[in-house]
Parts: structure tokens; C-alpha cells; sequence
């Protein structure tokens, strides 16, 4: 299912992270729904245990709605020091097995043992294994997918969760994706959801029947990731070393504020998100994005790239700023939560003017 060399992927996914590291520090959390959240009328979910999840609660739901769902749920405030110190552990496990780790948050990655560093005989074999010393070593369980890529295999470690394994092999690949829904395709959320629909697309099948260039005219090079993805290919590569592809720092208000009373806020996640880019070494970010989200959790972002990146957090501000403008909801809106971000980095040598060709806004509502 790949159109290269055939490669063995896993993906590890440890079971509902924080919530289970909470458990499993507090013998009296064990078998009750804990979610793992401030309590507040503005706080998210930031996890929910399996015995939460039964009420339906999930993570970035509002607390306040988590608590209607789950009356009896107990509430513990998030403790990000001690889950980054159990992903530090658990990613030490994985690097036992092979160099080729590619993580993608603090509770999940990407294996590549097509060369591993040690004998197994199969990756099956190695995906519980690595499973079996995460259980031993840190008291939590793990899911995992192994599958000859990335886009598969994740597929595969949601497929039997919790503390699953399972295994989609090449050959059984197509078949496997044929009944799914569109919505288990990376990059298909709601709206590229409903936009399938109205042409008659709502499973991975429904999306093979399609040639490519129907799916091209219709979607453009995301209509060829599409087609790819429904006969199950996905060449991208396990990195060890991701590059930084976006800086972001937002803030949920205690009370709802105008558009107009933005400014202050605006300003200082502006500075927040400048310090972090300041870090980056040879990276430099083209784009600037603002992000609201109303009373009715409508989100909307605004973005700018310029001719040249953002030179100060003066400049940055000022750009933000700017992207309020652009918002055209009426002046009795009001917002809830306000984010900034730089996105679009590329590597400091490659920032001349004439690479970067004209100024780009976009907006997404």
C-alpha cells in the first residue's frame, strides 16, 4: 500500500494518557470517571478516563458540559511536569527498539523498525513487546497499529482501544479501508466532510469509485492526497527530528470581551509567541495567524503572509492586529477565547524576498 520499498510502521498510543497517570498515582481515582481539567466555567477537557468517556465526555469539551454529562465525575486540575516526565519514559522505551521514533504529542508516535535494533520476528511481535515493557515499567497501558505506513497504522491503534494491538496487513489493506467513513481519513474534518457528501462521498469506497482527476478539478492536490488515501498510500517518512511548523499561545477570558478590547490580550500572547520564535535556531516563520473563538464557540482565524516574515514582536503585534480588522461579525459579538500564532517556518537561508512571491491573507471561519 505504499508505492515505494515496503516499510513496517507502528503506532503507539498510550490509553487515555493523563487521565490513566492520574489513576495510577491516586489509588482512590482507580475505576472512577476522572477528568482531568480546571474546574471553571472556561476551562476544556484536557483528558477524560474511559470511565468518564462512557458519559460521553471527551477532550476539549467544556468542563461545565463535562460536568452536566458526568455529575459524579471527579475533577483533578492537569499536572503537564509529571506527564512529561512519563512521556520522557515511555519514549526511552521506544528508542530501545529503533532510532526511527517521530512523536506526536506527549502520548503518542510513530515507529519505524523496517531496520530495528532488535531481532524480532515479526513487527507485530515487536509492537507487543513494546507494549508489554510499557505496562511492566510505568504501570499504563499502551495501544498500538502496525501497518507498512504512517496513515494505516495509526488507523490500526484506535481500532481496538483500549490496550489493543491490532495489524493491517498490504494485502488486506483496500478491503479493510473500503466501509470506513470519510471522516477516518487524516485531514477530513467536518467541513471537507460535508463538502464529500454533497457529491455523493461518504465512505472511503464511495471516494476510490472517484478518478483522481475528478477528485483534482474538485479539490485540487488535496483531491490526489484523497485518492491516495482511499487505496491506503502514504509515502511520508517516520522524522526523527520534526521542524518546528507552528508557535502558538492563546488565552480563554474569565468574562466575554468585545473585539474592540482585544488589544491587551492580542499583545501579550503576541510576546509570548515572539520569546518562543526567538528560540528556534535557522527557522524563521512566514505567516501570522490569529484565532477567535465567539460566546457560541464559533472559531475563526485570520492569517497573514507577508513579502518578508515578521521582524519584532512589534511587527507581530501590529500584524495581529491588523487580522482583527479583518473580522466581520457584528460589533456586538463577543469572544471567549483569542490565540496567536506563527506558522509557515522555513529555513533562515531561504527567507529572500523573491522565494516568497506575493502577500497571502486567508481567512477560515
Amino acid at each position: 500500500m505504499t508505492t515505494g520499498v515496503p516499510r513496517k510502521i507502528i503506532h503507539v498510543d498510550m490509553d487515555a494518557f493523563y487521565a490513566s497517570v492520574e489513576q495510577r498515582d491516586d489509588l482512590a481515582l482507580r475505576g472512577r470517571p476522572v477528568v482531568v481539567a480546571w474546574r471553571g466555567p472556561r476551562s476544556v477537557v484536557c483528558a477524560a478516563s474511559y470511565e468518564a468517556r462512557v458519559f460521553g465526555v471527551r477532550s476539549a469539551m467544556p468542563a461545565a458540559r463535562a460536568e452536566r454529562l458526568c455529575p459524579g465525575a471527579v475533577f483533578v486540575a492537569p499536572d503537564f511536569a509529571r506527564y512529561r516526565a512519563v512521556s520522557q519514559q515511555v519514549r526511552a522505551i521506544f528508542a530501545r527498539y529503533t532510532a526511527l521514533v517521530e512523536p506526536l504529542s506527549l502520548d503518542e508516535a510513530y515507529l519505524d523498525v523496517s531496520a530495528p535494533r532488535n531481532a524480532f520476528p515479526s513487527a507485530t511481535a515487536m509492537a507487543a513487546d513494546i507494549r508489554a515493557t510499557i505496562r511492566a515499567e510505568t504501570a499504563l497501558t499502551a495501544s498500538a497499529g502496525v501497518a507498512c505506513n504512517k496513515f494505516l497504522a495509526k488507523i490500526a491503534s484506535d481500532w481496538r482501544k483500549p490496550d489493543g494491538l491490532f495489524v493491517i496487513r498490504p494485502a488486506a489493506a483496500e478491503n479493510f479501508l473500503a466501509p470506513l467513513p470519510v471522516a477516518r481519513l487524516p485531514g477530513v474534518g467536518k467541513v471537507m466532510e460535508q463538502k464529500l457528501a454533497r457529491i455523493g462521498v461518504c465512505r472511503v469506497a464511495d471516494l476510490r469509485a472517484l478518478d483522481m482527476q475528478q477528485l483534482e478539478q474538485q479539490f485540487g492536490r488535496w483531491g490526489r492526497r484523497l485518492h491516495e488515501l482511499a487505496l491506503g498510500i502514504d509515502d511520508s517518512p517516520v522524522r526523527s527530528e520534526r521542524p518546528t511548523l507552528q508557535i502558538s499561545a492563546e488565552d480563554t477570558f474569565a468574562q466575554d470581551l468585545c473585539l474592540d478590547q482585544l488589544d491587551a490580550p492580542i499583545a501579550r500572547l503576541a510576546a509570548k509567541v515572539w520569546a518562543a520564535h526567538a528560540r528556534e535556531q535557522d527557522r524563521i516563520a512566514r505567516t501570522v495567524v490569529l484565532k477567535l473563538r465567539t460566546t457560541q464557540f464559533r472559531t475563526l482565524t485570520r492569517s497573514h503572509t507577508g513579502v518578508l516574515p515578521p521582524q519584532s514582536e512589534v511587527a507581530l503585534v501590529r500584524t495581529a492586529l491588523q487580522l482583527r480588522a479583518r473580522v466581520e461579525l457584528p460589533t456586538s459579538t463577543r469572544y471567549r477565547l483569542v490565540g496567536v500564532g506563527l506558522s509557515g517556518f522555513v529555513d533562515a537561508d531561504t527567507t529572500q524576498p523573491d522565494l516568497f512571491g506575493p502577500e497571502r491573507d486567508e481567512s477560515d471561519a
